[in-house]
């Protein structure tokens, strides 16, 4: 486990970046956590998919297909990519916890379509 500083605030995350309770999530400590994974500035676009990644896990448990999400955030098909660049950190920023490792290689390309 390590901890980020970010401001004033302490960030607890696990080896691989991701927030050791995702119930501490707040827009400041995703700002930290944007920090972290190289992301200089979190625009309204990424926190729309941000948001959305949080209350879709909420609801589902399960990482969204990603053509979905910026269909539900009203941006183009390809947003997680374009803003983010990988969609993992779009979903550490977002605090959630590490997603199943078949999420993982659909979203490297080694296994079916996300």
């Amino acid at each position: 486990m390590s901890v980020i500083e970010y401001g004033e605030v302490s960030i607890d995350i696990d080896d691989e970046g991701y927030l050791t309770n995702m119930d501490d999530w707040n827009e400041r400590i995703a700002c930290g956590l944007a920090e972290h994974e190289g992301i200089n500035e979190l625009t309204k676009e990424r926190m729309d998919v941000i948001r959305f990644m949080r209350n879709y896990f909420k609801q589902y448990n399960a990482f969204p297909i990603l053509r979905a999400v910026c269909r539900n955030v009203h941006q183009p098909g390809n947003c997680v990519r374009e803003d983010f660049i990988d969609p993992i950190k779009a979903w550490k920023i977002a605090g959630l916890p590490k997603p199943l490792e078949q999420v993982v290689a659909d979203l490297e390309g080694k296994g079916g379509v996300v």
